[in-house]
Formats: structure tokens, C-alpha cells, sequence
């Protein structure tokens, strides 16, 4: 089987971009040829290529809209598409969801959606949100499935009517094992905390900033796993809050595994989220989490058991579900060895791509 990944961008590495890597990767391991057509070259395009995954970069496909840039990105998509024929279209993320399926559509080849957080929840403004609904209903008809990476995307879909319930699907994002060096031991102490994510405003590290400075005494330090614009902001509001000499910026890292393995709590203090991987990873190296209740997160976390959930936004109350584990290395112990059975019955890889596989199946009309 012949399949062209499309993904907007090429410059930043995020859960999308890390999410067809393996998903690709996967699929030549099975014996497909995958192909990834990606906008421009950068971090992302070296990841592909060091896992044998074929790349075709294109040179005008963005991530900011752009009508002349779009069309000339579409008519690009067009003839990449064309020239390496393939089997099926897969896309990812908003911009290349849409450019991607329209390419498909003008050559008569089968296309799957995943958006990875559709673009018309409450982060929009009520215009952009019902401008982004309007393109996300019109670009529907181009798809043969729309693959939503957890439930919560999958109701904001039907409440949106972006495409009727039987073309809406559910397959929950994956990861791959690790092994047994690198599974972390929460009772440790004293108490590492770790945040994987990029430094982006939905990931919101201003409330957890806020949020540590508020324990009470000073048995923990903080790892931070990433990069993005608003690095330098939160590097100054550490050092507003005093916390500076215990809060380490670690920048990004291909692998956080290791980084994982020495923590004993994971934090996440998003705004939004579509159902983040970086949650999967602390829950294959056995780690207690602590995260924001928002969107798919209360699939893979379950409060009280695996970890705690809190509010968006809400300093003191992440304080409060932080200091609560810090405080318990029995607890941390107990819900990590749990986080750890629900990862290797859920969420491993090749759960993802069995049911991917299926799915490529049903669209191309094969038993």
C-alpha cells in the first residue's frame, strides 16, 4: 500500500509531527511505503528521514493563511501527489487537512483527516471559530473518514456537524514502549517534577509557574522539556516568583524518556487539548499525573486513580493536586504502577496502528 502523509509544517516538532513520524515509520515496518509531504524542511524533516521514512518537502504550504501562498501550495500538493500516486491520502492538522483533501479530491484518491484539535472550540473567537467550522463542514465531503484522537474531539464534532456520525471515528493516539530503564520510580525523593510540551499559550506554563511558586516549602525542582516563542517570558516570570534556581530548561529533546525516568510526577497545565502524547509518555515510564481536565485528558487520566485533574487556569488548584502528591511517594507509587497498566493496555503504538491499518482497509475497499 501506497500512503502520502500530508502535515503543514516542518519547523517545529509537536505531537502531530511526532504522531505521523511514528505512524509512517510503522507503516514500512508493516511493508507499506510511506511517503510524508511536509511544508519546508527543519526538525521535522530530519526526524523522518533518520527513521527511513521517505520526505517531499513543499515549499509553500504554511501554517498561516495565505490565499495566493495557499493556492500555489495547493496546486504543489497537486502534482506531488500526482507524480508519487498514491493508494491513499492521509492528512494532518487543519491547514494540511484542508489543502490536503482538496488535492485529493482534484485527483480522484481516497482521503482520511485527522485534525489533532479542530480548530472551532472555545481557544477561537466566535468569527474565526464559525469561519473555521464553515471550511471544516465544506472540506468534510472530501473525506472518506474523519479520525478524531480522542472522544471529546469526536462530540465537538457532531455538536458542530462538521460530517455525520458514521464518518467521525475515534483512534487514540499511541506511543511507542520504552524499555525497563527507562520507567521512572515516583516514591524517590526528593521530588523531580517534569512538563513536556512546547512553550505556546495553550500549553499555559504561566499557571503552572504560578502554580509551583505557591508550595510551600522548597523539596522539589521542575525539568522543563521544550522550546517556543514564549520561552523567554516564562524564564523572566521564574525569576519574578524566586524560582528560578529550582525550575531547569531543558529545551527540546527528540526523546524525553530519560527525562521522564528521573522524575517522580508528571505536571501538564494546558488551556486546550486534543488528547496530548506527551501525558502517554509519562504514563509509559509509570509516572503520577497531574493535569488540566480538558479535552481527551480525563480518557487517558482517570482522577483519583492514575492521577489528578484540575481546572484550566486555575493556579491554586494545581498547587493544591501537586503538593498532594509531593507529599505522598506511596501515592505517586500507586498511581504511577496504575498509569503504567492502563498505558500497556490502551495506548501502546501498535494498538494505533492495528486499528489505522483497518481502517486504510475499509477506505480502499480491502478484507
Amino acid at each position: 500500500m501506497r500512503i502520502a502523509y500530508v502535515i503543514t509544517r516542518a519547523d517545529a516538532v509537536g505531537g502531530a509531527t511526532i504522531h505521523v513520524r511514528d505512524l509512517a515509520r510503522a507503516m514500512r515496518e508493516h511493508g507499506h511505503h510511506p511517503l510524508v509531504l511536509v511544508g519546508g524542511r527543519g526538525p521535522v524533516t530530519a526526524q523522518f528521514e533518520a527513521v527511513g521514512v521517505r520526505v517531499h518537502s513543499l515549499r509553500h504550504l504554511r501554517r498561516n493563511l495565505h490565499p495566493v501562498g495557499d493556492l500555489l501550495a495547493l496546486g504543489e500538493l497537486i502534482g506531488a501527489l500526482r507524480d508519487s500516486a498514491p493508494d491513499l491520502v492521509s492528512t494532518h492538522t487543519a491547514k494540511a487537512g484542508w489543502i490536503g483533501r482538496a488535492a485529493a479530491a482534484r485527483l480522484g484518491l481516497p482521503a482520511i483527516y485527522t485534525p489533532h484539535g479542530l480548530p472551532v472550540g472555545g481557544r477561537f473567537s466566535s468569527v474565526s471559530g464559525l469561519l473555521f467550522t464553515i471550511a471544516e463542514r465544506a472540506a468534510a465531503r472530501w473525506s472518506a473518514a474523519i479520525v478524531c484522537v480522542s472522544e471529546s474531539e469526536r462530540r465537538l464534532a457532531l455538536e458542530r456537524r462538521i460530517a455525520p456520525p458514521e464518518r467521525l471515528l475515534v483512534v487514540h493516539n499511541g506511543v511507542r514502549d520504552v524499555p525497563p530503564e527507562y520507567r521512572a520510580c515516583p516514591d524517590r525523593e526528593p521530588v523531580r517534577i517534569c512538563a513536556v510540551a512546547r512553550f505556546e499559550r495553550p500549553k499555559d506554563f504561566t499557571t503552572l509557574i504560578s502554580a509551583v511558586s505557591r508550595l510551600e516549602d522548597r523539596q522539589w525542582t521542575l525539568d522543563l522539556v521544550g522550546d517556543g516563542p514564549l520561552e523567554p517570558a516564562i524564564r523572566r516570570l521564574a525569576t519574578a516568583h524566586g524560582i528560578a534556581e529550582q525550575i531547569h530548561f531543558l529545551g527540546y529533546q527528540p526523546d524525553p524518556a530519560p527525562v521522564l525516568a528521573r522524575s517522580q510526577l508528571f505536571v501538564l497545565a494546558s488551556r486546550s487539548e486534543a488528547f496530548p502524547r506527551s501525558i502517554l509518555e509519562a504514563m509509559r515510564a509509570g509516572l503520577p499525573v497531574v493535569a488540566t481536565d480538558v479535552g481527551g485528558v480525563n480518557e487517558a487520566v482517570t482522577h483519583r486513580a492514575t492521577g489528578l485533574l484540575v481546572p484550566p487556569r486555575d493556579p491554586a488548584a494545581l498547587a493544591v493536586a501537586i503538593a498532594e502528591l509531593r507529599d505522598a511517594p506511596g501515592l505517586r507509587r500507586e498511581f504511577g504502577e496504575r498509569a503504567r497498566g492502563v498505558f500497556e493496555r490502551r495506548f501502546r503504538l501498535e494498538h494505533t496502528v492495528e486499528k489505522m491499518l483497518a481502517l486504510y482497509a475499509t477506505v480502499l475497499g480491502k478484507p
